[in-house]
């Protein structure tokens, strides 16, 4: 296992510190004194940001999947064709310097759209202010990634009345979350703390297989494990996977399986976890499962995102790997014009 001393050593910047306080962070955000706004008529909202500000996007995108308003998560440079006077615009980039969302911002700005934007500071707040469009400034704790919670609370905070979602369902999401802290942070570093016994149990490539209300879930493991563990990492929607993926597993292979399950699947989506844990029990295939909460959509995504994000943190340590540094990312972005 990990001790104290070990985690500081091989995490100095402690990104571990800002996980610790995730709950405080996600409740103090929430309770901020940010000014919020209120759309009219929005049947449409398009969330663009990359990275961990694209993750925020998944995550509205499942809140709102079961509403009227049509949502788009972009994670790339255009501005899709369909808006229009009752789509809504909202741009996250935790930096405030991502070139695509800036692009996308850009072309917003120019189109009949409503646009809100949020960052750190950088040059996205300098655009909103030149073009007198509405901004709210958020501040960055440690790096993007670990700054999840703040813009995500705060995002909540402001959008309320845009974003159909209960203020019981979001005080019940930070309430889960300081009990998930109790047996997943850096102070219970024993056999107890999932989030480590999962990242002992990740000795080479995982596959995380999730149902579709969870793609939120996944797609931000995929991409904290790729960057604070360094290593290689694939998701696959569960019902997709049984009419291709699966077949894969016909041969031997360095790749470990994971599934994310929500406690209230549907019963089809559990009649194929049942069928999937048979097959792989067959071929004696080891695999590891993990459950989300019980609760709103919001407390799963939450919950699983933060104990997921704790793995790929120990997973880091017990590979003797400084979670913090993204130099490959560093050397993208350093080629790239302006």
């Amino acid at each position: 296992m990990i001790d104290l001393p070990t985690l500081k050593k091989y995490d100095p910047s402690g990104m571990h510190y800002i996980y610790d306080k995730w709950p405080e962070i996600a409740r103090e955000s929430y309770e901020s004194r940010q000014d919020v706004v209120d759309y009219k008529n929005i049947d449409h909202i398009v969330f663009a940001g990359m990275g961990g500000s694209g993750a925020l996007g998944d995550i509205f995108s499942a809140i709102l999947s079961k509403t009227g308003i049509h949502v788009a998560v972009v994670k790339g440079y255009h501005l899709p064709n369909t808006v229009d006077k009752n789509t809504l615009l909202v741009a996250t980039s935790i930096s405030g310097n991502t070139t695509e969302t800036l692009s996308v911002l850009d072309s917003a700005n120019k189109s009949k759209c409503n646009v809100i934007a949020f960052s750190s500071g950088g040059k996205m707040q300098n655009y909103c202010g030149a073009h007198k469009i509405e901004y709210r400034n958020i501040s960055q704790l440690h790096s993007p990634r670990a700054s999840f919670p703040c813009f995500l609370y705060t995002i909540l905070k402001v959008m309320g009345p845009v974003i159909p979602i209960k203020k019981s369902d979001i005080i019940d999401s930070i309430s889960h979350l300081e009990k998930s802290r109790k047996e997943i942070s850096s102070e219970n570093l024993t056999e107890k703390n999932s989030s480590l016994s999962l990242a002992k149990w990740i000795t080479s490539i995982p596959i995380i297989y999730y149902p579709f209300g969870l793609q939120a879930a996944a797609i931000r493991f995929k991409n904290s494990i790729q960057e604070n563990a360094k290593i290689h990492a694939m998701i696959e929607d569960v019902i997709e996977a049984c009419h291709n993926g699966i077949v894969a597993w016909e041969k031997s292979d360095n790749v470990k399986p994971i599934f994310l399950e929500g406690e209230d699947d549907y019963i089809r989506t559990k009649e194929r976890w049942k069928i999937l844990r048979e097959y792989f029990d067959q071929r004696k295939i080891e695999y590891w499962e993990v459950f989300s909460v019980k609760g709103s959509i919001l407390s799963k995504l939450i919950n699983l995102i933060y104990m997921l994000d704790y793995a790929s943190i120990y997973r880091a340590i017990l590979s003797k790997v400084d979670p913090t540094p993204i130099s490959s990312i560093d050397f993208i972005k350093s080629k790239l014009h302006s």
